[in-house]
């Protein structure tokens, strides 16, 4: 599949928390970082999404905003 998205960072699935409608998705990302999505139930179930499996995240957006401590 080829996707327009650049920032496609891949990794590993570190945690998978379920809520009622929404669930937490943790990954360990190669550079060994890790970033956090929040996706419907139903993804991970389309997806099969399980602890320890190779995804690859997809960054879509239109600001990074930067903070630091004054």
């Amino acid at each position: 599949m080829r996707l327009s998205t650049r920032n496609q960072l891949t990794g590993t699935v570190a945690s998978i928390e379920d809520g009622s409608v929404m669930s937490i998705v943790k990954v360990d990302l190669d550079g060994g970082q890790q970033i956090t999505a929040s996706i419907t139930r139903d993804a991970v179930a389309d997806l099969g999404l399980t602890v320890g499996a190779p995804v690859t995240a997809l960054v879509k957006s239109t600001e990074v905003m930067i903070g630091v401590d004054s």
